[in-house]
């Protein structure tokens, strides 16, 4: 086993990385974002009712929801089960959640999908701090914005 490496000081932020989901959910979302349109939505319930704990499967049932309390509501589900599941890879509530780390996506894309939804909805201040959240958890959030669809 590698030594773990020493960090000094206490400016230094540390990295959460997320467990990968279980196997067939990355095949599964993949299946479903190939769906029609129409049947998209889905598709993407399918996926969260076979592996509830899916952050990215929440996420794009959010991306794919009917109308703006769906989207934020599932968006809500995914965003708490990815607080609950950096806690148990050892995030204490500071340092950084990257996108560049696909097992993160699914909850950045939530925190993300969660003020664009707050917004629509008229929730200014939850707009404000998930803007403020996500990119204090990935500084480079702007420049992977193209990204997102991924």
């Amino acid at each position: 086993m590698p030594p773990l490496p020493v960090r000094f000081g206490g400016s230094e932020h540390g990295e959460s990385v997320l467990d990968p989901d279980p196997p067939g959910v990355r095949e599964a979302i993949d299946a479903a974002l190939e769906s029609p349109p129409g049947g998209r939505r889905d598709a993407f319930a399918a996926v969260v009712a076979r592996w509830p704990a899916s952050l990215e499967g929440w996420a794009r049932l959010g991306d794919a929801a009917r109308d703006p309390v769906e989207a934020y509501a599932c968006y809500r589900v995914a965003y708490h089960r990815g607080l609950d599941r950096l806690r148990q890879v050892g995030w204490r509530g500071s340092g950084y959640v990257r996108w560049s780390h696909p097992e993160n996506r699914g909850f950045l894309r939530a925190l993300d999908g969660l003020g664009r939804a707050a917004g629509t909805l008229g929730e200014a201040a939850e707009v404000e701090r998930t803007a403020v959240f996500v990119r204090q958890l990935d500084p480079a959030w702007d420049r992977t914005a193209p990204q997102r669809g991924q």
